[in-house]
C-alpha cells in the first residue's frame, strides 16, 4: 500500500439501518474503538424488534434488550453518533476511504424536547399510526414509541399544517418545536460500511383468497404482535378489529404467501415459531379459546423444537398439516371460515374462526441505497459476494430470529473493524 493511500484511509464505520442488527453492529464496532456513524431512516431506533410483544423461546419483552443496547449507545458517545430521519444519499471513493453523504430530513423537533407531551395535547391533526400497522392513530406530532431512541417527539411533515396552525409551537415550554427546520446533507468519510437494512413483512393484500384488506378480522402476524403488546393499539388486549371483542376461535395460517412460486418461493425460517408463540398470547389471555394452526411443514431450527412441543401440548392448541386455500366471511357476523386441504387425513377441512392470523414471510426492506450490494435471486444481500469494505448484517442477509440476527451483526461489525485495521 502506498503512503498516500495509507494516509487517506479512514477507521470510521458507517452502519446503515437502526434495527437490532444495526444497533448491535454499531455498538460492537464502537466498543472496539472505532468511530461509528449509525444512520436510520425512521425517527427512532429499534426496527421490527421494537414492534414485538415477546421473544421466543423465553417469551420475554424486547424492552430489556433494547434498553441495554441504548445504554451501550449512550456510553459510546461521542465515538458513536446516531442520525435518525436520515438516509445515505451518495457513496463514492474506494474501500477503506469511502466518501458518503447522508441526507437528514427535518424532524421539526430539536434536542430541547423532554417528551412532556404538551404538543400532542393541542395538535388538531391525526394520522394513521404506522408503528401499529394503521390499527390506531397518532397526532401529527408523535412519539415513535415508548422505548424510542432518541426519546424525542417528531412531526409528520406530510400532514402537519405547520405555521398555519402552530399550536404545538405555542404549547411547547422548552422551545423544542422548529417548524422552519430544513433537510440538510452531511458528508462522512468512512473506511467500511455495514448494511443492516432489515426486513418488511410480505404484502398480505396480494394474497387475494385469504381476505386481508377485505375482511377486518384477517390480520397479519406482526399486527398480532402489536395487539398483544402493552403499548399497542388495544393496550395489550387481543380483540377482533371488527367489534373489539375477544376472539374465542383463532386460526393461524402458516406460509401465507411463502414457499409459493407466485409470491415468495422461500421459507422465512421463523414463522412457525412466531405463530406458536402467538398461540400462547391467545391462550393466556382467553383461557376458553381454541387455537388452530394450519401448516405445510412444522419447522423449528436449532433447539427450538422443545418450544414447539411445549405449546402443542396445550389441549387448547391444535396443529393441522394442511395448506389453506381460502378464507370467507359472514357479512352479518364478520366471522370467518377457513378452507384448507387436510394433507394427513385427506379431503378438505372447514374451520370456523373469529380471527385469522396470516403468517406472512420476510422480504428484504425496500430501499434505494446507493450501495453496490450484490443480491441473490430473492433480493437478500448474501455474503460473501459483497464488494470490499461492505459487510451485510442480520435480516438484510437472510431471514433469522432476533438472537441469530444479533450474532450475525456482531460478526459483520468485527469483519468491518478487521478490514479497516488490516
Amino acid at each position: 500500500m502506498s503512503e498516500a493511500i495509507a494516509k487517506s484511509r479512514s477507521e470510521a464505520v458507517l452502519v446503515v439501518g437502526g434495527g437490532i442488527s444495526g444497533i448491535t453492529a454499531a455498538v460492537e464496532a464502537a466498543e472496539a474503538g472505532c468511530e461509528v456513524f449509525l444512520v436510520e431512516k425512521g425517527p427512532s431506533l429499534g426496527g421490527r424488534v421494537a414492534q414485538m410483544n415477546k421473544y421466543f423461546p423465553k417469551l420475554c419483552p424486547p424492552s430489556c434488550g433494547l434498553e441495554i443496547n441504548c445504554q451501550r449507545i449512550r456510553k459510546s458517545h461521542p465515538r458513536l453518533r446516531v442520525f435518525t430521519d436520515a438516509e445515505v444519499q451518495s457513496l463514492t471513493g474506494a474501500p477503506g476511504a469511502f466518501e458518503a453523504t447522508i441526507r437528514i430530513h427535518p424532524r421539526y423537533v430539536n434536542e430541547k424536547c423532554t417528551a412532556c407531551g404538551k404538543c400532542v395535547e393541542v395538535c388538531p391533526v391525526q394520522r394513521p399510526n404506522a408503528f401499529n400497522f394503521g390499527m390506531d392513530k397518532t397526532k401529527a406530532v408523535f412519539l415513535p414509541h415508548e422505548m424510542a431512541y432518541p426519546m424525542r417527539y417528531a412531526i409528520d411533515g406530510e400532514v402537519c399544517r405547520k405555521k398555519e396552525c402552530a399550536k404545538c409551537l405555542e404549547a411547547c415550554p422548552y422551545g423544542a418545536i422548529d417548524l422552519d427546520m430544513a433537510a440538510k446533507s452531511l458528508p462522512l468519510r468512512v473506511g467500511a460500511i455495514v448494511a443492516a437494512t432489515g426486513w418488511d413483512p410480505y404484502d398480505a393484500a396480494r394474497l387475494d383468497l385469504l381476505g386481508f384488506g377485505r375482511f377486518p378480522n384477517v390480520i397479519t402476524n406482526m399486527m398480532m404482535e402489536r395487539l398483544a403488546a402493552p403499548n399497542g393499539p388495544t393496550g395489550g388486549r387481543i380483540l377482533r378489529p371488527s367489534d373489539n371483542q375477544p376472539p374465542k376461535r383463532v386460526v393461524f395460517v402458516q406460509c401465507a404467501g411463502s414457499r409459493d412460486e407466485n409470491h415468495l418461493p422461500y421459507c422465512s425460517a421463523i414463522c412457525c415459531l412466531a405463530s406458536f408463540k402467538q398461540a400462547t398470547y391467545v391462550r393466556e389471555q382467553i383461557p376458553d379459546s381454541a387455537v388452530r394452526v394450519f401448516y405445510i411443514d412444522r419447522r423449528a431450527h436449532g433447539t427450538f423444537e422443545e418450544f414447539l412441543a411445549k405449546v402443542e401440548a396445550d389441549p387448547g392448541v391444535t396443529a393441522t398439516k394442511g395448506k389453506v386455500a381460502q378464507v370467507e366471511e359472514d357479512a352479518a357476523t364478520r366471522n370467518l371460515t377457513v378452507m384448507a386441504e387436510d394433507i394427513l387425513g385427506g379431503g378438505k377441512l372447514r374451520a370456523e374462526a373469529d380471527l385469522v392470523v396470516l403468517a406472512t414471510g420476510m422480504v428484504p426492506a425496500a430501499n434505494h441505497l446507493p450501495l453496490p450490494l450484490k443480491r441473490e435471486e430473492n433480493g437478500f444481500a448474501a455474503d460473501p459476494a459483497q464488494p470490499a469494505g461492505i459487510f451485510v448484517a442480520g435480516l438484510a442477509r437472510q431471514p433469522a430470529d432476533v438472537a441469530a440476527a444479533m450474532q450475525d451483526a456482531t460478526r459483520a461489525a468485527m469483519e468491518a473493524v478487521g478490514f479497516i485495521r488490516g
